[in-house]
């Protein structure tokens, strides 16, 4: 049923969680790992202009580079690929997944609502949205109290 399963991580902590879980299911159908990580460039348009952009591209690499190594470290003994994208991270996963054929795109949340999804915004939810391939998402992170949920669920019925 799948031959390539795309997991964008971004290196948060429960990232593990997401890249053990997609490579449960890569073993089970015999497929193969994408694991992305995209530069936000888009975030970084603000900086004043004295900054070195060299500076601070090479930091974001390594920090990619970092979490690629550790969501690989993660994957078992599956076969992975890993990129480093820049870009919109939502729209660099879609775009990506559509061009290399990915099955499913597995991802993790951190199941934000209300409030907090709305200053934060959510990458998982705009693939969700925008993708015509199947997303899975995980949630990783702590899980929210039952206040945080009614709360969160009261603003979204709004």
């Amino acid at each position: 049923m799948y031959s390539r399963i795309l997991v964008p991580t971004d290196g948060s902590p429960g990232m593990e969680r997401v890249v053990e879980h997609a490579a449960e299911l890569a073993a089970a159908h015999g497929a193969t790992l994408d694991i992305v990580y995209v530069i936000n460039t888009a975030s970084f348009a603000n900086l004043p202009m004295e900054t070195s952009w060299e500076g601070v591209s090479e930091m974001l690499r390594e920090e990619g580079e970092n979490a690629l190594e550790a969501a690989t470290a993660h994957a078992g003994d599956v076969d992975v690929e890993t990129h480093l994208l820049e870009g919109t991270p939502s729209h660099e996963i879609v775009a990506y997944a559509e061009k290399t054929g990915c099955d499913l795109v597995c991802m993790g949340t951190h199941g934000r609502g209300g409030l907090n999804r709305l200053l934060l915004g959510s990458v998982a939810e705009r693939v969700v949205r925008c993708s015509e391939i199947p997303v899975l998402t995980v949630r990783v992170g702590e899980r929210p109290t039952k206040e945080e949920s009614e709360a969160a669920e009261a603003t979204e019925s709004v």
